[in-house]
């Protein structure tokens, strides 16, 4: 193992072995999952969180109803401690299955089980905890030829992320209601859910799993359609210092590829990274298996706070699949152009 995840593994001993001594107990953060009617793909996180105390205000009151709890800012969310190889107890459809979180309290597994097409649901908790959570799983029906796969910073939302400062502030210090959606996009991918009824949506971003609740809230505030948010988790792995965003996604897309070989997905991203280098990527391998490709074009300034120069820019594939505009509006009428709403 990299002697970077021997330190990390060490600091979560004892962390973890602090915050037990104080009481803290696991708690399940349950993330919304998919699946067909054979198999469901279950993803939450383990953390360690103080109990509230019985008839405490905390306990009388569900967390949603607070403003204030809804709106804790993102460094909230990186003081947490993650258990170590937990087993999670998930029960579905009157089965029951036990599985192990990996090294930072996250589960990511597939079930075998017999579901109805739709929005179900998952009951998931460790041996430590109170009561169950619920985890929302999305069943694709096996006649769905369509899914729509978007990815979050500066594509549904305005970040300029890939800024250092800004990236710090945007991340550890705002919450959701200060956070900007882009223009239009949320009536688009809306539409194209609603013409494309049962269609799998797929948020897939480079974001780590300990800002899930922050964007859950924020989608669900901005009229975002539901879906499944695929994160990744930060820090070291087995061989290197950082994991890599960009083998995140195109192992997430092969993956979906291979889950759903008979669906066609409508992918939609920003020209400030590597959006377009990913998809033609995937494109090239799986060309089957894409619809469109939709590309937010970033203006000048936005395009410089991401890291790169408007000039330096991919030149636009000569492919009728692939559209490109400032904003959702721009993007819904090229799409409507091509029949795709």
């Amino acid at each position: 193992m990299h002697r970077a995840a021997r330190i990390e593994d060490w600091l979560h001993f004892k962390r973890e072995r602090h915050a037990r001594k104080r009481g803290y107990l696991p708690t399940v953060i349950p993330y919304a999952g998919y699946g067909t009617t054979e198999w469901v793909r279950i993803l939450c996180r383990v953390l360690l969180a103080k109990p509230a105390k019985p008839g405490s205000k905390l306990a009388r009151r569900h967390w949603h109803a607070d403003r204030r709890e809804a709106g804790i800012r993102g460094w909230h969310s990186f003081t947490s401690v993650p258990v170590n190889d937990v087993t999670v107890t998930i029960e579905i459809n009157g089965f029951s299955h036990r599985v192990q979180a990996d090294r930072g309290g996250v589960v990511d597994t597939v079930i075998p089980v017999t579901l109805t097409p739709g929005w179900q649901m998952a009951r998931l908790h460790t041996d430590d905890t109170a009561a169950p959570v619920e985890a929302p799983l999305f069943i694709v029906a096996p006649t769905v030829r369509r899914g729509i796969l978007s990815d979050v910073d500066d594509t549904v939302m305005v970040t300029t992320l890939p800024r250092p400062l800004l990236a710090a502030w945007n991340t550890f210090v705002l919450d959701e209601h200060a956070r900007v959606p882009t223009p239009g996009m949320a009536v688009l991918l809306d539409r194209l859910a609603a013409v494309n009824e049962g269609a799998p949506m797929i948020y897939l971003s480079t974001g780590a799993w300990n800002v899930a609740p922050t964007l859950t809230r924020f989608l669900n505030r901005n009229l975002y359609p539901s879906g499944a948010l695929l994160l990744t988790d930060w820090g070291p792995t087995h061989d290197r210092w950082f994991r890599s965003g960009q083998d995140h996604k195109r192992a997430n897309l092969r993956r979906l590829a291979q889950e759903f070989p008979e669906i066609r997905w409508i992918l939609f991203g920003d020209d400030g990274q590597h959006d377009e280098a990913i998809y033609s990527e995937f494109q090239r391998d799986f060309p089957d298996n894409v619809e469109a490709v939709a590309i937010r074009q970033l203006s000048p300034s936005q395009a410089v706070l991401a890291g790169r120069r408007a000039k330096d820019a991919a030149p636009a594939p000569r492919d009728p699949r692939w559209v490109y505009g400032p904003d959702g509006s721009a993007l819904a009428r090229q799409l409507a152009d091509r029949g795709l709403i």
